[in-house]
């Protein structure tokens, strides 16, 4: 299913929504590299400007961002 979404979406992720700034189908998880349907986004940072597969893969990912001092 996942190989059959179309095109990519460019996003600008805000705390607690995100602007679409050009339409497409999905967004890539910045930790895993899974194509994420718009429709099941869920986890993102507007820090960062970067969406998640899960609330795991986020969570672990400001914990590393923390640890690194960039938040």
């Amino acid at each position: 299913m996942l190989d059959s979404l179309g095109r990519p979406a460019r996003l600008r992720y805000l705390s607690g929504s995100y602007q679409v700034l050009a339409p497409g189908d999905f967004v890539t998880c910045a930790v895993t590299g899974r194509r994420i349907p718009l429709p099941a986004l869920r986890y993102w940072s507007h820090e960062f400007q970067e969406a998640y597969a899960d609330a795991v893969i986020a969570t672990n990912r400001y914990a590393e961002m923390q640890a690194q001092g960039r938040i």
